[in-house]
C-alpha cells in the first residue's frame, strides 16, 4: 500500500444554496464534487460521546464524511503522522483516500455522520489491525 501524505488531506466545501427568504440552506453533492462514483451510503447516529468508531483502514475504498448534525473528530493516520479534523458543518466534508487509518471520536449529542463511499462493502478491503496497517507501508 502506498504512503499518503496527511498534509494533502483537507476539508472540502460542499456547495451551499441559501434561500433568500430565510427558509434555510440546501447543499448538493453531484459528480463534480467527489473524485469517485458513490457506490454506498451509510450514516452513524446515537453514538455515545465516550465511544469511538472506525479503527481501520481501507486498501481501495475512498470515503467522504460529513457531519450532518452535531460534531465529531476524525483522526487520520498514515503510519507516521496523525492529524485530527473536527467536522461540525453540514456544508463541509472530509475526503479520506485509501491507505489511511481512521478513527471517529468525541461525538456530540445528536451527531449524525454521513459516509459516501466509493465501493460496496467488502471485508477483504479492510485492515483492522493497526500493526498490520503500519507494516503494509
Amino acid at each position: 500500500m502506498s504512503y499518503v501524505d496527511i498534509d494533502t488531506i483537507s476539508l472540502l466545501e460542499i456547495p451551499k444554496i441559501s434561500d433568500p427568504d430565510g427558509r434555510g440552506n440546501l447543499s448538493v453533492i453531484e459528480k463534480n464534487v467527489l473524485p469517485f462514483i458513490i457506490k454506498r451510503v451509510y450514516y452513524l447516529y446515537d453514538v455515545p460521546s465516550d465511544s469511538s468508531r472506525g479503527g481501520h483502514a481501507h486498501k481501495e475504498l475512498k470515503q467522504f464524511i460529513i457531519a450532518l448534525s452535531g460534531s465529531f473528530d476524525v483522526v487520520l493516520d498514515n503510519g507516521r503522522t496523525r492529524r485530527t479534523f473536527t467536522l461540525n458543518r453540514p456544508n463541509k466534508g472530509l475526503l479520506i483516500p485509501s491507505g489511511v487509518w481512521r478513527e471517529l471520536e468525541n461525538f456530540s449529542a445528536g451527531a449524525v455522520c454521513l459516509s459516501l463511499v466509493s465501493e460496496h462493502y467488502n471485508e477483504d478491503d479492510y485492515i483492522r489491525d493497526y500493526d498490520d496497517f503500519v507494516s503494509s507501508k
